[in-house]
């Protein structure tokens, strides 16, 4: 009569969770301060065409309008046996709670702050999720120092490796 209490599955262990499109410039082009994990309202025909075929988060960005959270400019493949199609480029409307929408919307308010889509993913029960970093984009000598960095720390593990 107890509850189950097994652990939860990681997500490279779990059959379900499966990354499906992730902005890998945004790192480099923003430094990233937070990030939420938020819900996304897509038709059928999306979602069919996310479990086949891949999307593009690369050019989208995310806005509070209106007291609403929408993606913009992402695109989802058409999928070809769809009765009912979509269009590839709409605005989609991404869900999150009235308190996180409000920080959200005071984060972007400050000079220099923007919602960057990170990565758009089916999580372990199956449900199309993204995650929005809350950004501040980054001047061209921050750039460097960060290719610097990454540059280093691949030459570090080189030199570990090899035991030099």
């Amino acid at each position: 009569m107890g509850l189950c209490t097994a652990p939860m599955a990681k997500p490279k262990d779990n059959p379900n969770y499966k990354v499906i499109a992730e902005n890998r410039r945004a790192r480099y082009d923003y430094a990233i301060e937070d990030d939420i994990e938020c819900g996304i309202i897509l038709t059928g025909s999306e979602v069919k065409s996310l479990r086949t075929t891949s999307a593009n988060i690369a050019e989208s960005y995310a806005s509070v309008e209106e007291g609403e959270l929408w993606l913009v400019n992402s695109y989802i493949a058409p999928y070809d046996r769809a009765m009912f199609g979509h269009e590839e480029r709409r605005r989609r409307k991404l869900l999150v709670s009235k308190k996180e929408l409000s920080r959200l919307w005071n984060d972007t308010q400050r000079k220099g702050m923007t919602l960057v889509p990170l990565v758009l993913y089916f999580n372990h029960k199956g449900i199309a999720k993204m995650k929005i970093g809350i950004a501040k984009g980054k001047k061209a000598q921050d750039k460097r120092a960060t290719e610097a960095k990454r540059d280093w720390d691949r030459q570090k593990q080189r030199l570990l490796r090899h035991g030099e």
